[in-house]
């Protein structure tokens, strides 16, 4: 079992900038897949950022050039850097991560949601 721990969100002002942190338990796991996903008020959860252990990266359109997701291995965090806030981006984030357990199992794991809300 993978536990998943989000922070960073908040209020910030349009064009402002918010880091969010996704911390997964420490166990014998490996994270073949890291995303992170919102979901605003009366709309379908949708996928943000997404970025896989050999390296390929993808973004919705809408934050390409203004997200930026990475991990810290030492760490075991995933990061969603958010630059140029718009209020189109407030919304309820999850992290969420695809992994491989010691069985050889995969599963995936979400984080509770935390709430980033721009305005002025």
């Amino acid at each position: 079992q993978v536990q998943l721990v989000e922070s960073g969100g908040g209020l910030v002002q349009p064009g402002g900038s918010l880091r969010l942190s996704c911390a997964a338990s420490r166990g014998i796991y490996t994270i073949y897949r890291m995303s992170w996903y919102r979901q605003a008020p009366g709309k379908q959860r949708e996928l943000v950022a997404v970025k896989f252990s050999g390296g390929n990266t993808n973004y919705a359109d809408s934050v390409k050039g203004r997200f930026t997701i990475s991990k810290d291995n030492a760490k075991d965090t995933v990061y969603l850097q958010m630059n140029s806030l718009k209020p189109e981006d407030t919304a309820v984030y999850y992290c969420s991560l695809g992994v491989v357990l010691a069985s050889g199992q995969t599963n995936d794991y979400w984080g509770q949601g935390t709430q980033v809300t721009v305005s002025p």
